[in-house]
């Protein structure tokens, strides 16, 4: 026994040791980098925004945006652009138009991606008349691909199971959770209407076909227009952590209590996000834009413009302690004028697909939405 005993702390001493190793050596390095779209208004878009960013089990990369057809205005008729890669973002197919809302003046917002991993599905969520500009009421909507991105489903509108709440999901990636509770579970998280906003998230326990609303992180005054420092939580994005928690990073929207990242945590699958489980994270200073999150074996990355006024300098974090604190080293993606971003990871075995993340962001020269631009970051400084 004291042989087996000696043998066990051994191996203990040792794998803790490289697991500590394995966190000094990251150092991430931008790869390669690569502008996916670029507006201005050549042909039926006149501005890209709102990239998002997905795997696929197959090892495809799925690229999306808002293609906005006539101004750069979030109000406006729009399609989804896709363009997808088949070889680690090395290149890309034509940018595909996979939803087209027509000439709605108050057409579709992205969105929240998430993918099904046990039956393969990659699910695409986002709304319809979210400002009511023109329009009522406001609409839920999804379309799948069952083919690795190939082809996509007609929209389907979930306004009949979940109503007519303004809601707009993301902009990001949805998770299905891994560990319990609910494992399976489909969790994808947004904001409501300027008003009534704050961070809400819909649930699906049977692979997307039936969605219901589960937690709730409402606005202060709820329902009611909003001052300079009220507390008005905005565009998120989940990421479950290993003790099965869903830890979600939110837009201040009103820079209350700071200009910074709330960081609230649900501990029953996305039911409830108890204020007990809610901080304001200093270190992730922000100027109130939507930001990239991602859990990556056992390492929290975070990407967002760093800075407390302008939205410029995309900055890349990392954290060894599911975010509770952050590696004084960051990694600057782009200096100048940058927005919205999303990360993403290959899910396979091979050496490649740890040793990579990826990141499209909004990037420009004079603003940031001239061009969305995709980056492959090596997380070990290329060795």
């Amino acid at each position: 026994m004291d042989f087996i005993r000696h043998l066990w702390i051994v191996l203990c001493i040792t794998v803790f040791s490289c697991a500590r190793a394995d966190n000094f050596q990251i150092d991430p390095l931008i790869y390669e980098e690569q502008l996916l779209w670029v507006g201005g208004g050549a042909g039926e878009v006149n501005t890209y925004r709102i990239p998002l960013l997905t795997y696929t089990l197959k090892g495809s990369l799925l690229a999306f945006s808002e293609a906005r057809k006539q101004s750069s205005s979030d109000i406006g008729a729009k399609f989804i652009a896709m363009r997808r890669s088949t070889d680690k973002g090395a290149t890309w197919s034509p940018t595909s138009f996979i939803v087209d809302d027509g000439s709605l003046a108050d057409g579709l917002n992205l969105g929240s991606v998430v993918v099904d991993e046990e039956t393969g599905a990659v699910i695409l969520i986002y709304s319809l008349c979210f400002h009511r500009y023109q329009c009522n009421p406001s609409s839920t909507m999804l379309v799948e691909s069952l083919d690795d991105g190939l082809n996509w489903s007609a929209p389907r509108n979930l306004s009949i199971e979940l109503g007519v709440k303004s809601f707009a999901p993301g902009p990001g990636f949805g998770i299905q959770k891994r560990y319990h509770p609910n494992v399976g579970r489909l969790v994808v998280c947004g904001h409501g209407s300027i008003a009534g906003d704050g961070v809400f998230c819909i649930l699906s326990d049977n692979h997307g076909k039936s969605w219901r609303y589960g937690a709730a992180l409402k606005s202060i005054p709820y329902n009611q227009p909003k001052q300079d420092l009220d507390f008005n939580p905005d565009e998120c994005q989940p990421v479950e952590m290993q003790d099965g928690s869903i830890v979600i990073n939110v837009r201040n929207q009103n820079n209350y209590h700071c200009r910074c990242r709330i960081v609230v945590r649900s501990l029953d699958g996305g039911e409830s996000l108890p204020v007990e489980e809610l901080v304001f994270d200093k270190t992730l200073v922000d100027p109130a834009v939507a930001a990239g999150a991602l859990q990556k074996q056992g390492v929290m990355y975070f990407t967002n413009p760093a800075n407390s006024q302008h939205r410029i300098n995309l900055t890349l974090r990392w954290s060894f302690t599911d975010g509770q604190s952050w590696e004084k080293e960051a990694v600057q993606i782009w200096a100048g004028p940058s927005g919205y971003s999303s990360l993403t990871s290959l899910k396979g075995d091979s050496p490649d697909d740890k040793k990579y993340i990826f990141v499209i962001y909004e990037k420009g020269h004079k603003e940031y939405i001239e061009t969305i631009s995709f980056a492959k970051i090596h997380l070990y400084g290329g060795k």
